[in-house]
């Protein structure tokens, strides 16, 4: 999406930023992960096809992506790459014609020395909180393999309800619907957030 490719989020644990061409080494490397496969209901891709992918990403109107950088790593300098400080991915789709107000989130912390420490709960916070400020959107979905236990939860602690189970997908979907109180709530969790250009020396050719 053309619309964050200048888009900076600076958060407490994360640090999001556009997804470019810097980053898909790193990104297929942990795609080569069946774990990540399975958790991802993804294909494995050649190097060539992420660099496709990396551009559709780009221009595809209809999808936003933020690769997840370890704060701390990112912080701690100087100048540490963006691709050592990257932990994964978070992702809104925008598939639904009829209702253009409704995403579908995705979360990945690729790196397993990252998880279990509260940055993909902040990533979605962010990610949600830039969904609803400058994409105009008033519902979030989630789907999630009924097996991905630590996601599921992730996503009930940030108020999503289950509403549906497909056992032929074998996932689960979650949705939270943004009422004015829950929109009140988002804000405030994410009050703190700093949105700054990302780097401009990185912007890529149109």
């Amino acid at each position: 999406m053309r619309l964050n490719e200048n888009t900076m989020l600076l958060g407490k644990r994360v640090v999001l930023v556009p997804y470019t061409s810097e980053h898909v080494p790193r990104y297929h490397e942990w795609m080569q992960s069946e774990e990540l496969q399975r958790l991802t209901a993804s294909e494995p891709l050649t190097l060539e096809q992420e660099y496709g992918m990396q551009r559709s990403w780009r221009e595809d109107t209809d999808k936003c992506t933020f690769i997840v950088l370890d704060a701390e790593k990112w912080r701690a300098g100087p100048s540490p790459s963006e691709e050592s400080c990257m932990t994964g991915d978070v992702n809104l789709f925008l598939t639904d014609l009829e209702d253009p107000t409704l995403g579908e989130i995705e979360v990945m912390i690729a790196e397993p020395s990252c998880r279990g420490r509260g940055l993909g709960t902040e990533a979605a916070l962010l990610m949600m909180s830039y969904g609803v400020t400058k994409l105009g959107l008033t519902t979030f979905e989630a789907k999630i393999g009924q097996g991905n236990e630590p996601s599921i939860r992730m996503f009930q602690k940030l108020h999503f309800e289950q509403v549906a189970v497909s056992s032929v997908f074998q996932e689960v979907t979650l949705r939270l619907t943004m009422t004015e109180p829950e929109r009140q709530w988002l804000l405030e969790k994410t009050s703190y957030v700093e949105e700054k250009p990302y780097r401009d020396e990185l912007a890529e050719p149109r």
